[in-house]
């Protein structure tokens, strides 16, 4: 399995994420262009230009007509994906730390942090016709989070909830009608950093910093599985077409510098989806990874990581042959 490697940033990878033909890969990382690729052969599509200070997040609608990316410079960009140009801006308060379009891709909802004295506060705003004026719009709704910071969100089934992962390992349902709580259940000790749905939103998948990614009902927010490494778990994906998940992370960026990559762990770890036993890995980073995605198809997966290389890997016919003993 070799990989196409692309390098088309200065600094570590924050996000990676395929539209929804997987023809594209789009990635966002600490320096401020994210960039847009073909998922077949690595080319580079092109890069948005505009963000004055790391990106955080992005995200690509269903057509990918529409690009959003929320950032350190304190501002939600909305992008033409064809032409590369801002369509409209929003400013926040603290930096944007998650975005997410809707199914139906006409809004969109994303959280600023808990920062300079201000409150960690979740947005939902129209985006079905976009321009400058964006920026005065008063958002659908605004749900302040007096707790614990969201670091990740996901919206839920049909575009009436949305489901939110914190710094404390909590996960709350939220009801989009009157911007109250449904649900809530806190499985994680630390924080939650990634969170990813099943390719039919019955599941999803958490990355926490406590060693481990849980699987969860959409629904009820019941735990299913979960998946333990040694190490913190920075992203997680599981494969729409078969049952198997893929684990990224390592040990922290800021202690690297003093470890080799063998005992650092920088590799891509499979699971499987029920069993819950690891199967495989996949090295290559020389730092931790930050963010892994499977491809829509199913028949390969890309990582990004602390040394601001996306790797792409397509899987060789070995790994769809391959049966777990029962």
């Amino acid at each position: 399995m070799k990989p196409l490697i692309l390098h088309g940033h200065e600094r570590s990878i924050t996000q990676i994420k395929y539209n929804r033909e997987g023809d594209l890969l789009f990635s966002s990382s600490k320096d401020n262009k994210p960039n847009v690729w073909y998922s077949l052969n690595g080319e580079r599509l092109g890069t948005f230009n505009g963000h004055q200070g790391v990106v955080w997040c992005i995200d690509i609608d269903w057509t990918t007509t529409k690009f959003l990316s929320g950032g350190g410079d304190n501002t939600l960009k909305i992008w033409d994906c064809e032409t590369g140009k801002t369509i409209g801006t929003i400013y926040t308060n603290s930096s944007v730390r998650a975005c997410n379009f809707s199914y139906s891709g006409n809004m969109a909802a994303f959280a600023n942090d808990k920062a300079l004295r201000q409150q960690c506060e979740i947005h939902i705003i129209d985006v079905r016709n976009v321009d400058e004026s964006i920026s005065q719009a008063t958002p659908i709704l605004k749900i302040p989070v007096s707790d614990s910071r969201v670091t990740s969100l996901l919206w839920g089934a049909l575009d009436e909830t949305l489901l939110t992962g914190h710094e404390n390992g909590e996960i709350i349902q939220w009801d989009l009608q009157t911007g109250k709580k449904l649900n809530s259940t806190k499985e994680h000790d630390y924080i939650i950093n990634d969170m990813q749905m099943s390719k039919d939103a019955t599941m999803f998948i958490t990355a926490s910093k406590d060693h481990t990614a849980k699987l969860f009902d959409s629904d009820n927010l019941m735990l299913l599985k979960t998946y333990k490494t040694e190490r913190p778990v920075n992203s997680a994906a599981i494969s729409p077409i078969m049952e198997h998940v893929v684990l990224g992370g390592g040990q922290d960026a800021m202690d690297v510098t003093t470890t080799s990559t063998k005992i650092g762990k920088f590799d891509s770890r499979f699971f499987h989806l029920v069993f819950e036993e690891e199967f495989g890995r996949v090295k290559g980073h020389f730092g931790p990874i930050h963010s892994v995605a499977f491809h829509p198809d199913g028949k390969g997966y890309s990582s990004g990581g602390e040394d601001g290389y996306v790797r792409v890997h397509n899987f060789d016919q070995s790994y769809f042959e391959y049966g777990f003993d029962y």
